[in-house]
């Protein structure tokens, strides 16, 4: 696609406007390292937009605090003082399996997770943010938390201008067919391989 121009364009009765600004439903996936850095990269395009982004992390301990949530906040709080960009919410919507197992049973976190994604359902319908970041709700589709058809449906009926940014390993297939775009992070090498650990500014 040089300068941005697509190589066909389909007889759909849309105008160029309306296609290019047709909300979207990405999906970054694959083993390799990067899918939520892209991810909050597109929030950063939104933030300077003028949108109003969601960011809404699924697995990652609550604790847990990534560098990129401090900037969002930071650039959330620019917004209230002085208008600039959008406004930006961000909320951890389990207790969090990637690196320490949090109390509870797996059934309070699959519920922790349903109720995750019904806020998200709440706030698709209320057309609440212009960009949603669902960061490695890839897992509790995979672990039957969350129902994929539900997903699929509920973001393929959505309504107004609202894209929705998917990231997380193995995404289920049929994420993947609904989706306008999909992008597959391959580890091609990785510093862990010769065993170093995770490093400030790095992964978090």
């Amino acid at each position: 696609m040089p300068q941005g121009q697509p190589e066909s364009v389909p007889q759909d009765g849309l105008t160029t406007r309306q296609r290019r600004n047709r909300p979207l439903l990405m999906v970054h996936t694959g083993d390799g390292k990067g899918k939520s850095t892209a991810a909050f990269g597109l929030a950063l395009r939104g933030w300077n937009q003028g949108w109003s982004v969601g960011v809404f992390q699924f697995v990652k301990n609550a604790k847990w605090r990534i560098g990129e949530q401090t900037a969002f906040e930071t650039l959330g709080a620019l917004h209230d003082e002085q208008g600039t960009g959008g406004p930006i919410e961000w909320h951890k919507m389990g207790s969090g399996w990637s690196w320490s197992r949090q109390a509870g049973s797996e059934s309070d976190h699959a519920a922790q997770a349903a109720d995750g994604w019904q806020e998200i359902k709440r706030r698709l319908l209320a057309q609440t943010h212009g960009l949603y970041v669902l960061d490695e709700f890839t897992y509790p589709i995979n672990w039957g938390w969350v129902d994929i058809d539900d997903v699929v449906s509920t973001l393929a009926e959505r309504t107004g201008h609202q894209h929705v940014v998917i990231t997380g390993r193995r995404a289920d297939p049929k994420l993947l067919e609904a989706a306008d775009l999909v992008t597959e992070m391959t580890c091609v090498k990785h510093p862990m391989d010769v065993g170093q650990k995770g490093q400030r500014g790095i992964e978090w």
